[in-house]
């Protein structure tokens, strides 16, 4: 059972989160979002942990959808960054608001970029594109990505200065349009970079968020160094370009990592784990 704790460990914790938002608010709904989420994310890894090879991809696509198509479109809230910024302009805890705290503020802390590689429906789509191996060099745009954030702060406080009425519908549509520019900028740089995860390195701005975090995730690809032939099989294989064949958390792209473990699936030595 040793070997089942991490995903055992993500249940628990996503039950405790889901327990102690109905118990605060009384909203049966946070106990079953985010017992929904616990559960597809344990059921993923231990798939994974089996050796399936659909494991990540159950979880992108159970996850990414519920958030997308039942959040998104039926429920009709906001889950993009700028619902972040509406919500707590508000001052409401709730929502989109929750879902950063959870997923992209206080989470990261525990499992680093997991919800890049397992939850985002953006990369969802991306992921399903031919480039799944970077095919050159990464390239030094990722200030790219403070740009785009600073334009979703400066669109929710402009909205909120003018006054502008009727802003949940405004929300609404803003994550319609959005989440359409964000899958055809992705797929544009995925083509031209042949890359799919050049969205993710240079573009999206919940990474602002995430890259801090993540330098102190519990959760990350360990590397023993005795063991390692430094034949750069793994530096071939990952999407994010991290230097997985060095321990220490200084590494190359070392908050980039999606805990995605192709490295692991590649190295001769089993010196990732």
């Amino acid at each position: 059972m040793k070997k089942y704790s991490v995903p055992l460990l993500l249940l628990l914790g996503f039950e405790a989160v889901a327990v102690a938002l109905w118990l605060s608010t009384g909203n049966l709904f946070y106990l079953l979002n985010f017992s929904y989420i616990g559960l597809c994310i344990a059921v993923g890894l231990t798939l994974f942990i089996q050796g399936r090879r659909f494991a990540r991809r159950f979880v992108q696509l159970a996850v990414g959808c519920y958030m997308l198509l039942y959040l998104g479109l039926m429920c009709r809230e906001n889950m993009q960054i700028e619902g972040f910024w509406y919500y707590l302009f508000l001052g409401v805890f709730e929502a989109a608001t929750i879902h950063y705290a959870v997923a992209k503020l206080f989470g990261p802390l525990f499992f680093g970029r997991g919800w890049c590689g397992y939850a985002c429906w953006t990369a969802m789509i991306l992921d399903l594109l031919p480039y799944k191996r970077p095919q050159g060099p990464r390239k030094n745009l990722g200030f790219i990505r403070y740009i785009t954030f600073g334009l979703s702060l400066a669109l929710v406080t402009g909205l909120f200065l003018a006054r502008v009425t009727n802003m949940e519908a405004i929300m609404f549509w803003l994550f319609i349009g959005g989440n359409a520019l964000y899958y055809a900028v992705g797929v544009f740089l995925a083509i031209r970079l042949k890359d799919n995860r050049a969205f993710c390195k240079y573009v999206c701005p919940i990474t602002v968020f995430l890259k801090p975090m993540s330098y102190f995730s519990a959760l990350r690809i360990h590397c023993d160094e005795s063991l390692c032939v430094h034949c750069g099989k793994c530096l071939r294989v990952c999407p994010m370009d991290v230097e997985v064949n060095r321990e220490s958390r200084k590494r190359k792209n070392a908050t980039e990592c999606i805990l995605c473990y192709e490295c692991t699936k590649e190295c001769p030595m089993k010196a990732l784990r």
